[in-house]
């Protein structure tokens, strides 16, 4: 089952696949959209393309676990891809996953710079490696 783990932005949209066990996280890749109308025809190809049977999008709660402006439109987008595509789609709460992203880039050597270009990916890896753990777990 290839499962599709997006980490969802207003300029950048990290992704990352699974293998077809659905053991391991990767093919770490970021859409560079800003127009939403845009950014959802890209990842309907991109499903299609990619013969993806779930979607985990990343749900940035609150710290104190409450809802805010960015999770609501999370929760827009996980509509309408599962009107879309008619595909389970899951939110995944992805609390901190961009600072421990963040530190993943800058242990490996990336300059600070640089971080923008990739950290989307290595998030959306992150959050779907955390739900393929949870679901192993279960």
């Amino acid at each position: 089952m290839r499962i599709l783990g997006i980490d969802y932005g207003d300029a950048r949209t990290g992704l990352s696949i699974s293998d077809p066990s659905g053991f391991l996280a990767g093919s770490p890749s970021v859409i560079r959209e800003w127009n939403y109308d845009k950014l959802v025809e890209k990842l309907l190809a991109f499903i299609r393309e990619n013969r993806i049977e779930e979607i985990v999008l990343g749900h940035p709660k609150n710290m104190d676990g409450t809802i805010g402006e960015r999770a609501k439109k999370c929760e827009a987008l996980a509509d309408t891809l599962r009107a879309q595509t008619g595909l389970p789609v899951v939110l995944w709460d992805e609390r901190r996953t961009t600072v421990a992203a963040h530190d993943i880039l800058h242990r490996s050597g990336k300059k600070e710079k640089k971080h923008r270009e990739n950290v989307d990916a290595v998030a959306a890896t992150l959050i779907l490696q955390g739900y393929l753990d949870y679901k192993r777990r279960q």
